[in-house]
C-alpha cells in the first residue's frame, strides 16, 4: 500500500475517532489493516482514512459497528448518504429504543452502585461500538436523563450524580484528547449559571464541542455571571454555552443571564439548553440567546458559528 504513510495520531485527528477506538476497531472488527514499519509502527493510507471517517459518521447515527466495519468503502459512503442499509435485515436503532439498551441498564446499574470500573468499562465499550458522537449521543445523554430522572424520584442520591459526573469528566476528557492544542480552533466556554449544580449537561456539550474540533474552556458548575464573562473576555471565545438542568424556578436567573449578555463582547454567541431552558425561555429571549433543542440541534449551530458569512454578519 505505497500511500500508507500517517501515523495514528494524524488519522485520529483527521477522522474524530480517539487512537484507542482506532486500535479496537481493527483488532476486533478488522474495519482496516494499516501496513506496519519495522518497528511495528501503523501507517494507513488515505483510503483507510476515509474509511475510519465514514464509520465515525455511520455510527454516531446509530449503527454499531459490527455489521458495518467490513463492508466496502463505496456501500459505506452511499451509507453515509443516507442511501443505503448497512447489510440485510440490519438497521439503525430507533431513537425509542435507545432508554432499553443494555449499555445504558450497565451504565444505570454502575451509577446506583457506585462502582466506577464498571461505569468506565461501560463507557469504554460504547465509545468502542458506538464512536465518540454515537457514545454522546446514545449512552451519555440518556444515561444523564435517567440519573436526573432517578434523583428526582428518590432512587439516588446527589452523591450518585456527583459521582457519575466525574467519572464521565474523565473519560471525556481522554476521549477528547485528539481534538486539543489546535492553535486556529475556535473557543467556546462552557458552564452552568449560579445556583445550577448538576454538571452532566455541561459535560456532554463539551465533549461535542471539542468533537466539532472546537477549543473548550470547561468551567464547571454554578458560576456567577461575571467570571463566565471574564472567561469567555480572556480566551477571545466565539461562543458560551450554558446548562440549565436544575432547579427550574430559580428567581435569580434571569438576572444573571441578562448580566452575562451586557458583560459578553456582541460578538460572543450566547448558548443555552438542558432539561430546564424551558423554564427561563423569555429571559433567554431577553438575551438573544440560541435555545438549544439536543446535541443535534447543538453540533449544527457550532458549525454555523464556524461560518465565515454567520461571523461576518454578527
Amino acid at each position: 500500500m505505497p500511500d500508507a504513510h500517517h501515523g495514528i495520531k494524524v488519522v485520529a485527528r483527521r477522522t474524530g475517532l480517539s487512537a484507542h477506538v482506532i486500535r479496537i476497531w481493527e483488532r476486533r472488527y478488522g474495519a482496516v489493516e494499516p501496513t506496519r514499519t519495522d518497528t511495528n509502527r501503523r501507517l494507513y493510507s488515505e483510503e483507510q482514512i476515509e474509511r475510519l471517517s465514514l464509520l465515525r459518521e455511520i455510527t454516531g447515527a446509530g449503527h454499531h459497528i459490527g455489521p458495518v466495519a467490513k463492508l466496502p468503502t463505496e456501500k459505506l459512503r452511499r451509507m453515509s448518504k443516507g442511501t443505503d442499509l448497512p447489510a440485510s435485515g440490519v438497521v439503525r436503532a430507533a431513537p425509542a429504543a435507545v432508554g432499553k439498551t443494555p449499555l445504558l441498564e450497565e451504565g444505570m446499574a454502575a451509577v446506583r452502585a457506585l462502582d466506577s470500573r464498571a461505569l468506565e468499562e461501560t463507557l469504554r465499550r460504547g465509545a468502542t461500538e458506538l464512536g465518540l458522537q454515537g457514545l454522546l449521543q446514545r449512552l451519555i445523554a440518556p444515561l444523564a436523563q435517567g440519573i436526573g430522572d432517578s434523583w428526582r424520584e428518590g432512587v439516588i442520591t446527589a452523591a450518585h450524580e456527583h459521582f457519575a459526573s466525574a467519572v464521565i469528566r474523565v473519560f471525556l476528557g481522554h476521549a477528547s484528547q485528539p481534538f486539543t492544542g489546535v492553535e486556529t480552533a475556535p473557543v467556546i466556554v462552557v458552564a452552568t449559571p449560579s445556583g445550577q449544580l448538576h454538571e452532566l449537561g455541561a459535560l456532554l456539550v463539551g465533549a461535542a464541542a471539542a468533537n466539532l474540533g472546537w477549543h473548550v474552556t470547561y468551567l464547571g458548575a454554578s458560576l456567577p455571571a461575571a467570571e463566565i464573562a471574564g472567561a469567555a473576555r480572556q480566551n477571545r471565545a466565539r461562543a458560551v454555552a450554558l446548562s440549565l438542568v436544575y432547579p427550574e424556578d430559580d428567581p435569580r436567573m434571569e438576572a444573571e443571564l441578562v448580566r452575562l449578555r451586557e458583560l459578553l463582547p456582541a460578538e460572543t454567541a450566547l448558548l443555552a439548553g438542558g432539561r430546564a431552558m424551558p423554564a427561563y425561555r423569555e429571559a433567554l429571549e431577553k438575551t438573544g440567546a440560541s435555545q438549544v433543542k439536543d446535541l443535534t440541534h447543538l453540533c449544527s449551530l457550532l458549525d454555523e458559528l464556524r461560518q465565515p458569512s454567520r461571523r461576518s454578519s454578527r
